[in-house]
């Protein structure tokens, strides 16, 4: 189908050519692991020295700020061919702070779009955390909270880990939540981990029950570098998403990323295989085409060349800050991920 555009009140038109006229409102929402966004000072309570000018990555203000410059180009980019605001809203992961934050929004490159923030301090060792980035011509924030994650090793000392945060708001006037994740990782190997993860995506799955018991049509996003694949059991079994939108019923959920991984289609890479941890799913509010507002069209990843290691031994992986111990000054071992929703307009 092809698309015709044009721009009104801010918000992309789409007019169909098939069939009659119906111009459609666009929003875009993603999700983007900045990689260690951390600052150059030695917080106390958390293992971030190697993050310091005199830590193992030499991590100084030129430094610091080159990976902001970096992070903003391409969250300025983002969307930015389907609606000229780009990302409304975007959920980070691996930020030290609130400052890492404050600083971010003021880049010159996205300092315009008023990027308001929602954070909360995670239990993290290493002190990374999650948090929403919102343009508030957009989305009204409502309510927060961070959801604890509770997982323990095997001598029974408790893991900490990064919290879930679960924003509600209203997206253009309707009613809409989201929950930023970074589940744990699979160190330690992807089997012996892998309760950690399922006990994340049991978190994430209470919560958008709770939502749609209240309202089947409830309109809920998750989303995050789950460390999983979409065929793994936390995000297939757990929170069953399904693969096709018409698979989807009231309270249930859709994985867009399926296919995409079938494909060989991914957002990170290790030892020459691509992985798609980077996921957003949606619930039936949002894929079921009848109930009113905004709907899901369609998926992106962010891969542009330029976010491509060029040569060396990570050809072809994406280019990030660090890699094999050495600075590579590039913007992250993850692609960013968002989602085109679309509401008919009279």
């Amino acid at each position: 189908m092809h698309l015709k555009t044009l721009f009104l009140s801010s918000l992309l038109l789409l007019c169909l050519q098939a069939g009659a006229q119906q111009q459609y409102k666009v929003g875009a929402i993603g999700f983007y692991n900045f990689e260690n966004l951390f600052d150059t000072l030695d917080a106390p309570d958390v293992r971030d020295e190697e993050f310091t000018p005199a830590g193992r990555n030499v991590w100084d203000t030129q430094k610091y700020l080159e990976k902001l410059q970096n992070l903003s180009r391409v969250v300025s980019e983002l969307a930015t061919d389907i609606t000229p605001d780009g990302v409304s809203i975007l959920g980070v992961a691996e930020v030290e702070n609130r400052k890492v934050l404050e600083d971010f929004v003021q880049q010159p490159l996205v300092k315009g779009r008023n990027y308001q923030i929602v954070h909360h301090d995670s239990p993290d060792e290493r002190g990374i955390d999650v948090a929403l980035l919102y343009n508030p011509k957009y989305f009204k924030v409502l309510g927060a909270k961070a959801m604890p994650l509770l997982i323990y090793r095997d001598n029974g000392e408790r893991d900490f880990t990064r919290d879930v945060l679960l924003v509600s708001g209203l997206y253009d006037g309707e009613p809409l939540h989201i929950m930023v994740n970074h589940w744990p990782s699979r160190s330690g190997g992807e089997a012996a981990s892998q309760p950690f993860r399922n006990a994340a995506a049991m978190i994430c799955k209470a919560a958008a029950d709770s939502l749609m018991q209240e309202d089947p049509n409830a309109k809920v996003l998750i989303m995050g570098d789950l460390n999983d694949d979409p065929i793994s059991p936390s995000v297939k079994t757990i929170l069953n998403a399904q693969r096709k939108k018409e698979a989807v019923r009231k309270g249930g959920l859709y994985n867009p990323m399926y296919n995409l991984f079938k494909k060989g289609i991914g957002t990170l890479a290790y030892r020459d295989a691509w992985s798609l941890f980077d996921q957003i799913l949606l619930s039936y509010g949002l894929v079921n085409g009848k109930t009113e507002g905004y709907q899901f069209y369609k998926v992106f990843i962010y891969n542009e060349p330029y976010l491509l290691q060029s040569s060396g031994q990570f050809a072809g992986y994406p280019f990030r800050s660090f890699g094999g111990g050495a600075y590579m000054g590039g913007y992250s071992d993850h692609f960013a991920v968002y989602v085109a929703l679309v509401k008919a307009v009279e």
